[in-house]
């Protein structure tokens, strides 16, 4: 017993003694070298969350553990841009106010004014939110978790690698899932559980989110794992667009498309997995009287995926719903500056970094707008590392936005709405400009076999190529992750006067 009381009060004064001297490091330690230990922590989380990632962990502890430090991570290399982007603006204004202390009318100073009334002001409020008490916090958190990763990593290399290794993740962030992680886990969990309700109907999980938000793609993903596929012997897709009042079981199923069939699977454990796409507009209630009747033909242990932008979809459900929202701030750093820079490393181009946390910023989220925004800084060709060049393209969204504002009169839309684009190379004269009309968007899946137009936005927007003339198709995205969407806008040519602070725009034929 005394024994026991020893290693109980020795234990924590080693833990006291642990938190005093963190507390003294914590207080001892200046801003840059915080800065070099968050770089150094940083390259270390990330070799474990490659592994991990490279090997099929199905403990959901580990899987939520692996989940703590992508985000902590995420959190990591966007204070550190931040720091290292505030730092050289410093070192900028401290340079031109010593250079010009005795000129009170210096044009560097009048510059300096005017870029910082310009700068984005989420921009200067997400920098200097980056205090160095936040940055010592992420630093001690990153510590703890590399210290505590020796039992973790002995329960990781218990568990097989995949077959196909997500080494190109981080690298070709346009063929994978990004940022999804714990939703798809939180969907396969759902349909891998043994049914818990004595009426035999089957599970209902709702997903909900924003257009273009990704539930496709999750749906898509985890459709694709091989726990699921081994567990169903069929998955069955239906695109409710066509629902309708007079809606039978019989008629329902014939509209169903077969995705997968596991022939492997026992025929006393035929249970299908049904995806449903409804759309926005969906009568509850219709559905509801349907989906009593169709479910009585699936097997015991079934289950339903139905995904919507509409929150009603959340109350058909037997579980609580997944809900995709944007990602975080710091996420989608991430994930746009390994677009935009490639193979290129941020740390050694602090104002492209700077320019490009601007541009991130005012992207607002978008997926789309980051493929389109990388696809134009990598047409720069000789110019893929100036400084102008890359303001040139944040200045193009801006005025992109704005004008797509004032033109479909109302605030620039994040989903497929009719939008206006223009070249970059276009110089506009005497108040005239040559625009672009995207209208009647539309998607089409892997399957349709119509031609995919040459031209694509990224052509309007960099003036590489010709003008389409008339109406005609334009390719606005194509997305390499399954469901491998092609995303599609009718093109006409116009034009926009401006005179006397007035707009109008009339066709070109």
């Amino acid at each position: 017993m005394e024994a026991l009381i020893s290693a109980v009060l020795g234990d924590i004064i080693s833990r006291a003694i642990s938190v005093v001297v963190d507390k003294c490091r914590e207080q001892q330690t200046t801003t840059e070298e915080d800065l070099q230990r968050l770089r150094q922590l940083l390259l270390r989380i990330s070799a474990i969350i490659e592994e991990a990632e490279g090997r099929r962990v199905t403990n959901r502890g580990m899987i939520r553990q692996v989940s703590v430090m992508r985000e902590q991570m995420f959190r990591g290399y966007y204070l550190l841009d931040a720091f290292r982007c505030r730092e050289k603006n410093t070192r900028e204004e401290e340079t031109s106010r010593r250079l010009f202390a005795r000129s009170a009318f210096s044009p560097t100073k009048r510059f300096r004014r005017l870029s910082s009334s310009t700068q984005s002001e989420s921009m200067v409020i997400a920098c200097r939110e980056s205090s160095s008490k936040e940055l010592k916090q992420v630093v001690l958190c990153l510590e703890t978790m590399v210290v505590d990763m020796k039992e973790f990593a002995v329960f990781l290399m218990s568990y097989p690698r995949m077959h196909r290794q997500p080494r190109s993740a981080y690298l070709f962030l346009d063929k994978c899932m990004f940022g999804r992680q714990m939703e798809m886990e939180q969907a396969i969990s759902f349909l891998l559980q043994a049914d818990q309700q004595g009426d035999g109907d089957p599970g209902v999980l709702p997903i909900v989110g924003s257009a273009l938000i990704g539930k496709s793609t999750l749906v898509e993903h985890v459709c694709d794992d091989e726990r699921v596929r081994n567990h169903f012997s069929s998955i069955l897709f239906y695109t409710g667009d066509s629902l309708t009042r007079d809606e039978t079981a019989t008629t329902f199923r014939h509209k169903c498309t077969i995705k997968h069939q596991n022939i492997n699977v026992a025929s006393v454990e035929e249970r299908s997995l049904l995806v449903v796409e409804l759309p926005e507009d969906f009568d509850e209630d219709t559905w509801r009287g349907l989906l009593r009747s169709s479910t009585r033909s699936l097997k015991h242990g079934s289950k339903i995926i139905i995904t919507s932008r509409s929150e009603k979809v959340a109350s058909l459900g037997t579980t609580e719903a997944v809900r995709l929202e944007r990602l975080p701030e710091e996420a989608y750093w991430y994930f746009f500056r390994t677009l935009a820079f490639g193979s290129t490393d941020p740390e050694d181009h602090p104002e492209l970094t700077s320019i490009a946390m601007e541009l991130a910023l005012d992207m607002r989220g978008s997926f789309m707008n980051a493929f389109i925004s990388a696809g134009l800084l990598l047409r720069l060709g000789a110019d893929r590392l100036c400084p102008r060049s890359w303001r040139r393209v944040l200045a193009h969204f801006r005025d992109y936005r704005q004008k797509n504002a004032l033109l479909l009169g109302g605030e620039y839309p994040l989903d497929l709405q009719s939008r206006y684009v223009w070249s970059m190379a276009q110089a506009p004269r005497l108040g005239r400009l040559k625009l672009f009309l995207l209208r009647d968007s539309y998607q089409r899946g892997p399957d349709d076999r119509t031609k995919v137009p040459r031209v694509t936005v990224v052509d309007l927007l960099s003036g590489s190529a010709a003008a389409p003339r008339g109406r005609s198709e334009v390719l606005f995205w194509r997305s390499f992750v399954p469901p491998y969407y092609r995303y599609m806008y009718v093109c006409e040519c116009e034009l926009v006067r401006h005179k006397n602070n007035k707009t109008t725009i009339e066709m070109k034929p």
